[in-house]
């Protein structure tokens, strides 16, 4: 009569062992789950973070291409209209357009003007102009000279 009961006590204690170990081993294999679940949306989301970064880098590439582009245009147009207001000042007498180089907001502006002059016309201008005009107007064409457009 012993041996049963001893025999009772062991599965007994093999069945705790096993249902204390089971509630374990479920809630490692649900942890297991979770994780994979998880490495798996990482992995999706950084292969879609990968492709919209190229995206980015694409549409970065075009814009500065654009961009270089459009300042392309406006330095042309810019030299364009350079060269209009040029021919224009060339055919005004020295004196009336050398007035009108002293009273130039931009002393830029005037050295570009007169960039795109003939060199006669554009020193008979600039003897009419205000002296401290005349002074920006050489440091800017130094400039020009050393560095051409």
């Amino acid at each position: 009569m012993k041996k049963p009961f001893k025999t009772q006590i062991i599965i007994i204690g093999t069945l705790l062992i096993i249902s204390f170990s089971h509630p374990q081993e479920k809630e490692i294999k649900s942890e297991i789950e979770k994780l994979i679940k998880l490495r798996e949306e990482l992995k999706t989301t950084y292969e879609n973070n990968q492709a919209l970064l190229e995206k980015i880098k694409k549409e970065k590439e075009e814009l500065e291409k654009l961009k270089k582009q459009l300042e392309d245009q406006q330095k042309k147009i810019a030299e364009e209209r350079y060269k209009k207001l040029a021919k224009i000042f060339e055919k005004m007498d020295p004196e009336l357009a050398g007035e009108k180089f002293s009273k130039m907001e931009s002393a830029e502006d005037a050295a570009y003007i007169l960039y795109n002059m003939n060199e006669k016309k554009a020193a008979a201008i600039l003897n009419n102009t205000d002296p401290v005009m005349v002074n920006k107007i050489v440091r800017i064409l130094s400039g020009l000279k050393k560095n051409p457009q």
